[in-house]
């Protein structure tokens, strides 16, 4: 782990599994409540010299993170295979996409602002560092994820440590490895846990920040936690995100691209198509296209080039997949898909549910693996009331030859994101926002870096010397 600088050994140990085999792929370290509670204290004994260097050296840390990642692309994208699961061509992208959003954030301005210069006063907006930030990624894309995060908090004065989920700490501990020596000491920790320490960093009275993403029901508990210190948090939490498809769309044109939306990464993304809601005068067609790429698929290990589908990235989620797809087979008709049986790994092939509704619960949960829910429809105000009809408000898209009129359907979505004829579009200037109960604050984008910044209004009374902006 990285603490203070230095790379130390954990308070114990934990077996990673690799997914596609079922077998112990190496040992982590496993972090003591001790050990936590250095990274945070080192992470507060930087801040005040970080905070105030100069925004271009900061610039230059970004950077030289970014390269570090690129010239070390290959070994990071086969350790993320092999511990997540996903192709390594999968790995590879997320590796780069991990290196262009430190680069972006890096040419990010912080510019202060002159709300009034007169005779009565002169007033000027700044944004100073909240202080610790704890950074807490989940195990389906571990290091862009972190990427979603880090650069943000750095860039802008924080001090940060990062916990990576239990079961997926391997490619961060190798940052952790390639970026000690670039980083100043205490700037930047890793510490890994067996799920068990979380609570320390969300409740810990140093933290100034949590940046959370993961389930809801996790996100409750970091929200109540950091509530006993009133510090800010950014809760990027589950999604079932629906997609509308009209009466106008060519089933033909669109079926990539929502197959590749729902199936991405074996369907373990926030944001990847949950629901799927189909005009009836298209509907037959439509599912014949989306079983057609469904059987194309090859499903296997991340390191096999032939692989286009990895397995489900660890045991618990394979039996929760298992079982909903067991509910689905009580309440509609699967296609085409299922588990493989016959594997030591945590595989289902890309499954198609046709003729289910509301009341399933792959309809009404977020199944978070390769499992579609077909839903028929015929009146279109009824689709969008369906499809806002759930407890969640992560994205949603609507699918149409029409754009002007698939924008009159999106505007009536509550959502954070939308999209039109595509979905899971994400680009490092692009915000990204939660609806409802799929969490609150914003990532990414002019919008999400300020995220970890306090205002602070600096007011110079009229009649004293005048100053430029700094």
């Amino acid at each position: 782990m990285l603490i203070g600088g230095v790379l130390v050994k954990g308070a114990a140990t934990m077996d990673v599994v690799n997914p596609a085999t079922g077998m112990v792929l190496g040992v982590a370290p496993r972090a003591s409540a001790n050990q936590v509670e250095e990274a945070i204290a080192s992470a507060k004994a930087a801040l005040e010299k970080w905070s105030r260097s100069d925004l271009t050296h900061r610039r230059l840390v970004l950077r030289d993170i970014a390269d570090v990642v690129d010239a070390n692309a290959s070994q990071l994208a086969c350790l993320l295979t092999q511990e997540q699961g996903k192709p390594i061509a999968d790995a590879m992208m997320e590796v780069r996409g991990t290196a262009t959003f430190f680069r972006h954030v890096a040419d990010a301005e912080l510019v202060p602002t002159s709300l009034e210069h007169s005779g009565v006063r002169q007033v000027e907006l700044h944004r100073r560092p909240l202080g610790v930030v704890a950074v807490i990624v989940p195990w389906n894309f571990p290091l862009l994820l972190m990427a979603f995060k880090v650069p943000g908090a750095l860039l802008t004065g924080n001090t940060v440590v990062i916990k990576p989920a239990a079961t997926t700490p391997l490619t961060t501990l190798m940052f952790a490895g390639l970026v000690a020596s670039i980083v100043p000491a205490g700037v930047l920790n890793v510490i890994t846990d067996s799920n068990d320490l979380g609570s320390i960093l969300t409740s810990h009275p140093d933290v100034a920040k949590v940046s959370f993403t993961g389930s809801t029901a996790t996100g409750y508990l970091v929200m109540a936690n950091a509530a006993k210190t009133l510090k800010r948090v950014t809760l990027e939490l589950g999604g079932n995100d629906p997609a509308i498809v009209l009466d106008d769309a060519v089933p033909a044109d669109i079926a990539q691209g929502i197959f590749r939306a729902a199936f991405f990464n074996a369907g373990q993304a926030c944001i990847a198509i949950k629901r799927l809601y189909i005009h009836s005068s298209i509907y037959d067609e439509l599912c014949a296209e989306l079983v057609r790429l469904a059987t194309d698929v090859t499903v296997g290990d991340g390191l096999d080039s032939r692989t286009t589908m990895g397995p489900l990235q660890n045991r618990a989620q394979y039996e929760k997949v298992k079982s909903i797809l067991a509910d689905a087979a009580t309440k509609g008709r699967i296609l085409t898909g299922g588990p493989i049986e016959d594997n030591e790994g945590y595989f289902i092939r890309p499954t198609i549910v046709a003729d289910i509704e509301e009341g399933a619960r792959l309809v009404d949960e977020e199944q978070f693996g390769p499992a579609l829910p077909l839903i028929r429809y015929t009146d279109l105000d009824d689709a969008i009331r369906r499809a806002n009809a759930s407890e969640y408000g992560l994205g949603a898209s609507v699918w149409s030859s029409d754009v002007s009129r698939a924008r009159d359907v999106a505007e009536r979505l509550v959502c954070g994101s939308v999209w039109i004829n595509q979905h899971l579009d994400l680009a490092p200037h692009i915000p990204q926002a939660g609806a409802k109960q799929s969490g609150f604050g914003v990532e990414l984008g002019g919008e999400g870096l300020l995220e970890f910044t306090q205002i602070q209004v600096v007011n110079i009374k009229g009649d004293s010397a005048p100053r430029e902006l700094s």
